[in-house]
């Protein structure tokens, strides 16, 4: 389990290159980045808020490969001042994410079916986003897990068409 408290984490991951068939009968070759996480601190309405963002997908390509946005918005429970987690809450909440990641990239780790983007935690909540290559098969795991109440905090999602990656300005905003 990958630890996440208070620190910069560099995940080293390099996957060798994998050709892509798309829908669209055109082949990409894709070089599934090395993770480098940056840490952002941010108010929101008066209420901290902390990011951790992959900043290696700023430079992905080809970025037509992973088109969906998918974010999972958790509900923390054990909350300290300013609607952030407890300690204890952050490693729960820090496991549920390490879940949620294993299964939302799949079983292939060469050809994953998401690119963790980043992990956002304020105002009673923990927000996990991926880039998504086959939008199915995370909507089924995520309805799957949802009916079936097997989850240790309450969550909804969304999974948005993001052809040209809007809904990643933020994140992979360049940043001193």
């Amino acid at each position: 389990m990958i630890k996440w408290i208070a620190q910069l984490i560099v995940l080293s991951i390099r996957l060798p290159e994998i050709p892509i068939r798309m829908v669209k009968d055109k082949d990409f070759r894709v070089i599934i980045p090395k993770q480098q996480y940056q840490v952002l601190n941010f108010n929101t309405d008066g209420l901290p808020g902390i990011a951790v963002v992959n900043k290696s997908l700023s430079e992905f390509k080809p970025k037509e490969v992973f088109v969906w946005h998918c974010s999972v918005m958790v509900q923390c429970e054990k909350l300290i001042e300013n609607g952030m987690p407890s300690r204890e809450e952050v490693e729960i909440l820090d496991k549920f994410g390490d879940f949620l990641d294993d299964k939302i990239k799949g079983a292939d780790k060469k050809k994953p079916n998401g690119l963790f983007l980043a992990r956002i935690t304020g105002n009673k909540t923990r927000e996990l986003i991926w880039r998504i290559f086959n939008p199915v098969i995370t909507n089924d795991f995520l309805t799957d897990l949802i009916e079936r109440e097997d989850h240790i905090r309450n969550f909804d999602y969304r999974i948005d068409e993001d052809e040209d990656w809007k809904l990643t300005e933020w994140h992979l905003k360049k940043r001193k």
